[in-house]
């Protein structure tokens, strides 16, 4: 049997590959927005479908509601620019989803926020490092 002979739920119910879609994008970025950080509630445009832009997953991304009601219909480097959370790092990322580089842009968002040290770490590494100092 051929993949294309198989019938697909998908194929009876649109609204339940939408559904699965839209989780798909939440789960990329970790439930958080692209422009903010925070947690993800909605799915924003881009470019906003008032001004041609597709649902298609290089034109939709994770947003925080508040991001995605701020940024209404307009162009979003335009709108994320002005924004007093602006960060270059997930700008660029925005740029890479757009031009369809998914795996560049997760990169860059696991730049925006480092994995933190534990103290316990951080005091028993100081403390190897000047042992070494003093052993040279």
């Amino acid at each position: 049997m051929q993949n294309r002979d198989a019938v697909f739920l998908e194929d009876f119910c649109p609204k339940l590959h939408d559904r699965r879609w839209r989780k798909s994008l939440h789960s990329f970025t970790g439930k958080s927005c692209i422009y903010c950080g925070k947690h993800s509630e909605s799915i924003d445009h881009i470019l906003p479908r008032s001004r041609g832009g597709l649902s298609v997953t290089e034109n939709c991304v994770p947003a925080c509601l508040s991001c995605n009601g701020e940024k209404s219909d307009q162009e979003a480097f335009t709108w994320y620019r002005t924004q007093s959370f602006y960060d270059p790092r997930r700008a660029m990322a925005i740029r890479a989803w757009v031009d369809g580089d998914l795996r560049l842009a997760l990169r860059l968002l696991q730049w925006v926020k480092p994995k933190r040290i534990n103290e316990k770490d951080s005091i028993s590494q100081n403390s190897n490092q000047d042992f070494l100092l003093k052993a040279a």
